[in-house]
């Protein structure tokens, strides 16, 4: 089973950066794709964005230019660096890996950032 540790999340004011991080163990098989979704107060979880194992990667229009998603493939970690936060980001940050060749589906816990204006 894999174990996802999230960190990073909390309070930053509008215009400030945060970063989280999500590090993956438990798993003798590869780690496709890492990436970070979100979901606010009465809506739906969204991605926000994505990267392969091989770098590629992919975001949300409404982040574009402001996060970035990287990956430690030596240490299973995934990292979103966001600035220019503004309080529509406001969620709780789910990371989320595929494992191995049928791209097994885990969740982690979810850590909430909050954007005050």
């Amino acid at each position: 089973q894999v174990q996802l540790v999230e960190s990073g999340g909390g309070l930053v004011q509008a215009g400030g950066s945060l970063r989280l991080s999500c590090a993956a163990s438990g798993t003798p098989f590869s780690i496709n794709t890492m990436g970070w979704y979100r979901q606010a107060p009465g809506k739906q979880r969204e991605l926000v964005a994505r990267i392969t194992r091989t770098q590629n990667t992919n975001y949300a229009d409404s982040v574009k230019g402001r996060f970035t998603i990287s990956r430690d493939n030596a240490k299973n970690t995934v990292y979103l660096q966001m600035n220019s936060l503004s309080p529509e980001d406001t969620a709780v940050y789910y990371c989320n890996v595929r494992v191995g060749i049928y791209d097994d589906n885990f969740w982690g816990q979810g850590t909430q950032v909050t954007v005050s204006s």
